[in-house]
């Protein structure tokens, strides 16, 4: 497959970017280097150089050991190798908080308010009524921060230094929203759905973490409210005993410990919806606009956007020349679905498609393989971009926003042969 010309100057452009990004990691990066194998974290090439005196592998009450990025709030990355499984590990998924203030919940106690002034009667239920009141459904989705790879952005932007493991895809188990909603009627006049979790700020300066969807994505038959991930209950730290999946959209949405759901007639015009989590308007092609939300200047981040990582190998990875090597990896988006992988061992010279793996349905991680044999000794850039079935493709240049996010830059791996 050939490059179109664009492309071909955009590839330039990433490539003479990666290029110096690989030379200053093997020139100037020997304490950097020796930082990381002294503390064994896996962080991601090309996250703030700092980065590796604070970053720690710890282990978080039923966790393995994640990356750590802070501790309060918690904000703990799942390193890569966990990718290599198509449904992520309940004890390795990453976590991911805005207040500080995280209770023990529980189930027995556990109660969810429906409300608003867009709801005929409101209700309240405990887990069993949930539980039992609903058809319960299954759904394959991908969590994904909506700053996941934002320690990529150049120049580095604020917030946390996420590499590529703030995210995760799991089976979750739980009853549709739009079935709990309906028990208790919808008013016509409904505009947003409110959502608020168990979790609270410290001190009350700081915003209570409250978000809203506009009510067609709240009564999308793959909004659920979930209480089982990868058929046990909900970690604490992902949610416990019940949080909201909103499949194809950021996980900014995916309300954990969640305790209360208004439907009402007016926009949510908080701190979390009015100045975080937006992109400028026109920055990124959407499909799933939020229409009450959005202004001249800016919109609210909905949907994932198209990306790929390789997960079996890293940069500078030695393997054998005349000997043939497997690259794999994942590839998601919104909930188009992917259409195909393609693979460049020659720094985006050529292009062949990836043999695709096991489709656990259009919202999940599908995994990917590419095998090629080396024909003599030397470095190949290989590169990995994934379409989707609407035809949206990874980008060689980062879209930069002042967020980081939706980064989906095609990813490099040096692959030394000898």
């Amino acid at each position: 497959m050939t490059t179109t010309p664009r492309a071909g100057i955009d590839r330039r452009r990433f490539l003479a970017r990666a290029g110096a990004a690989t030379a200053s990691a093997v020139i100037a990066g020997p304490a950097l280097r020796s930082a990381l194998a002294d503390s064994a974290v896996p962080l991601t090439p090309g996250t703030p150089d700092g980065l590796a005196s604070v970053a720690r592998l710890e282990a978080l009450p039923g966790k393995k050991p994640l990356i750590k990025l802070s501790y309060r709030p918690p904000n703990y990355e799942t390193p890569l190798e966990y990718f290599n499984d198509v449904l992520t590990p309940n004890d390795a998924f990453f976590v991911r908080y805005h207040l500080a203030n995280i209770p023990e919940v529980s189930a027995a106690e556990w109660r969810l308010k429906i409300a608003g002034d867009a709801v005929e009667r409101p209700a309240e239920y405990d887990l069993a009524a949930l539980k039992n009141g609903f058809e319960q459904v299954e759904l394959v989705a991908v969590c994904q921060c909506s700053g996941n790879r934002r320690g990529l952005s150049v120049p580095h932007v604020q917030g946390v230094e996420w590499g590529y493991g703030a995210m995760g895809n799991a089976r979750w188990r739980g009853v549709r929203l739009k079935d709990v909603l309906a028990k208790s009627g919808v008013k016509k006049e409904a505009l947003e759905v409110w959502l608020n979790g168990a979790e609270t700020p410290i001190v009350d300066k700081t915003p209570d973490f409250v978000k809203s969807l506009p009510v067609w994505k709240a009564l999308d038959e793959n909004t659920i409210i979930a209480f089982e991930m990868n058929g046990q209950p909900l970690p604490h730290y992902n949610g416990f005993p019940a949080r909201l999946i909103v499949a194809g959209w950021t996980g900014t949405y995916w309300t954990k410990h969640i305790t209360n759901v208004d439907v009402n007639t007016k926009s949510l015009t908080n701190f979390w919806m009015a100045a975080a989590y937006r992109v400028p308007t026109g920055k990124f092609p959407l499909v799933d606009h939020f229409v009450s939300q959005e202004n001249a200047a800016s919109t609210p981040i909905t949907e994932m956007v198209v990306n790929s990582v390789m997960t079996n190998v890293r940069d500078g990875q030695r393997i054998k020349s005349g000997k043939p090597a497997t690259v794999k990896g994942i590839a998601w988006d919104g909930g188009y679905g992917i259409q195909v992988v393609e693979v460049s061992t020659d720094a985006g010279k050529s292009w062949r498609p990836a043999t695709l793996g096991q489709d656990l349905g259009r919202f999940s991680f599908r995994p990917w393989s590419y095998s090629f044999t080396p024909p003599k000794p030397g470095t190949y850039p290989v590169m990995a971009k994934a379409t989707n079935r609407i035809g949206a493709s990874q980008t060689f240049v980062l879209n930069f926003n002042p967020a980081g996010y939706h980064n989906n830059v095609v990813q490099l791996v040096n692959l030394v042969a000898a």
